[in-house]
């Protein structure tokens, strides 16, 4: 059986036709070893046709069509073009070597030629690609390289270019600097209580947030200046009129050593920059927030924007996480613990990342790995929705979650949740009327678009029948006789029948009319005949 090798380079497509080589006997190191010497390889493979790519642009389509495993329409003529032709009912006596399985079997789908893809074709395939420019003396070595370099560019491109709302590196991005921020402020933090302590040590069990200490280590500065008149300034700095009173009478009976004007210059500024460094955490979070609600949102409506956004950065990205199964996302975030366990043979943990979620905290201790389980299976289905679906919608989210709130009842009173099936009917049913609505708003836009137009239309033909009377067109005569004899059908169409009945009762009606005086004239004429016979008689 002959031997076809389909190629696919940057500069287009190639079909070899290996006839010196029989694979019987032939070991994948044979192959190998043998391959290398182009005098030998060239006498067993000759190119057997060759078609170049049009443009750049039809050069990454066909790569990105192999790449998927998908036969394009120029693949296909090339095929047919260059094999040899099968007779129907038979089979053929040729085989096609490719490189990628999947381009194959669509191949063998599509147009019924066989095809192959084992170790011994990949090594032919290998073969060819070190020996390609030998092949096909137009092209140069140099015009392959840059062809090669510029699809690989623009494959790269084209696979890293996607929906700029649907960034997930942007979340993990956000989640890194979120836990660092959270860090430095608080050694920051725990720095200028330190450092002020030694001037207002009173003040640090007066007030326990360290954004409001660094706000009163900044406005405060000197104890010493401290009076009963800055009561207001500290109440509306605190939020508390007692606590303002009592950093008042503490700072007056301070224990604090006095400093120098230069070094409370300093404390102030480093309050100012942990100040700047606090506002700036809560604006990234709503950052994040907004970002996982436009990239995740049924992860986030189920789980939490934090939980679900340290998933996604755990796994690499938010393909990765709908990829993961069930068992695996339960312990993502515990993988220590896990090969310590095997290797212990101890007991594998229940929950990685997931035990941050308020649901685990929630459950009883014995019930805690059964939530955990649960909730990674409703976690993984919320990230396939999120990843594979078209439209962003939080429904399926907010019914998983509801869930889980079921489950977590069936586990403490014993109350029996609804049945998957039902809640998932009544998600698709929600987000079908979410569509119907948004369906009806376009409506009605469109509606009130056509009335303007209408109306537009009509002050329209308005002045145009002021300007043809002011002007004496010939038109408006023509246009008076219709009118004159529209109005008698309409006074008759009144006298015959009511407005309401529809037209086709009006065209019956008219017509029995129209039947009634033949009626009568025949019945007359019988009873003449009538008369005469008996007459006769």
């Amino acid at each position: 059986m002959a031997l076809y090798l389909l190629f696919e380079s940057a500069s287009g497509y190639a079909l070899f036709h290996a006839h010196g080589i029989d694979e019987i006997g032939q070991s994948v190191d044979a192959v190998r070893s043998t391959v290398l010497d182009l005098k030998r390889f060239s006498k067993a493979v000759k190119l057997a046709g060759f078609t170049p790519f049009l443009s750049a642009v039809d050069a990454l389509n066909q790569c990105n069509a192999i790449s998927e495993g998908i036969m394009t329409d120029e693949l296909r003529n090339f095929l047919e073009l260059n094999l040899p032709k099968v007779k129907e009912g038979k089979k053929a006596k040729f085989t096609v070597g490719v490189m990628e399985p999947k381009v194959g079997s669509h191949i063998t789908e599509a147009t019924g030629i066989p095809c192959q893809s084992n170790d011994y074709v990949q090594e032919l395939l290998r073969a060819v690609r070190l020996h390609f420019d030998q092949f096909i003396e137009q092209l140069k070595p140099s015009d392959l390289e840059k062809a090669q370099l510029g699809l690989g560019h623009s494959y790269s491109r084209a696979k890293v270019k996607f929906n700029v709302n649907r960034v997930d590196n942007m979340v993990i991005q956000a989640i890194f600097l979120l836990d660092t921020l959270d860090k430095d402020v608080n050694s920051f933090s725990m720095r200028v209580r330190e450092w002020y302590g030694w001037h207002f040590p009173e003040l640090v069990k007066i007030v326990n947030d360290n954004y409001l200490y660094a706000k009163l280590a900044k406005f405060v500065v000197n104890k010493s200046d401290l009076s009963e008149k800055d009561i207001p300034a500290l109440a509306d700095l605190i939020g508390d009129e007692d606590k303002a009173k009592e950093i008042v009478e503490a700072a007056k009976a301070s224990m604090g050593q006095d400093l120098s004007p230069v070094d409370l210059i300093n404390v102030q500024q480093f309050a100012q920059r942990v100040m700047n460094l606090s506002e700036y955490r809560k604006n990234l979070y709503e950052y994040l927030v907004t970002k996982m609600n436009d990239i995740a949102p049924n992860l986030t409506s189920l789980i939490g924007e934090m939980v679900g956004a340290r998933l996604i950065s755990h796994a690499g990205s938010l393909s990765n996480l709908a990829k993961c199964p069930a068992s695996t996302l339960q312990i993502l975030g515990a993988e220590k613990a896990l090969f310590r366990a095997l290797k212990t043979r101890g007991n594998t943990p229940k929950y990685g990342l997931i035990f941050h979620s308020s649901f685990i905290g929630r459950a009883s201790t014995k019930n805690k790995g059964r939530m955990a389980r649960y909730l990674a299976n409703k976690c993984s289905i919320a990230s396939r929705i999120d990843c594979y679906s078209d439209m962003s919608s939080s429904i399926f989210g907010e019914k998983l979650r509801e869930q889980v709130e079921e489950r977590l009842d069936f586990y403490d009173k014993g109350v029996a949740p609804r049945k998957n099936l039902d809640v998932m009917k009544a998600a698709i049913d929600g987000l079908t009327n979410t569509e119907d609505d948004d369906g009806k708003e376009n409506g009605d836009t469109s509606v009130k678009k056509s009335k303007k137009k209408k109306s537009k239309a009509e002050a329209n033909g308005d002045a145009m029948d002021v300007e043809n009377a002011a002007h004496g067109d010939d038109e408006t005569p023509k246009k008076k006789k219709k009118h004159k004899l529209e109005e008698p059908q309409d006074e008759e169409m009144q006298a015959n029948g009511d407005d309401e009945t529809p037209k086709k009762k009006k065209k019956k009606n008219r017509d029995a009319e129209s039947v009634d005086p033949k009626t009568g004239t025949e019945g007359k004429s019988k009873k003449k005949k009538k008369k005469s016979k008996t007459d006769d008689e």
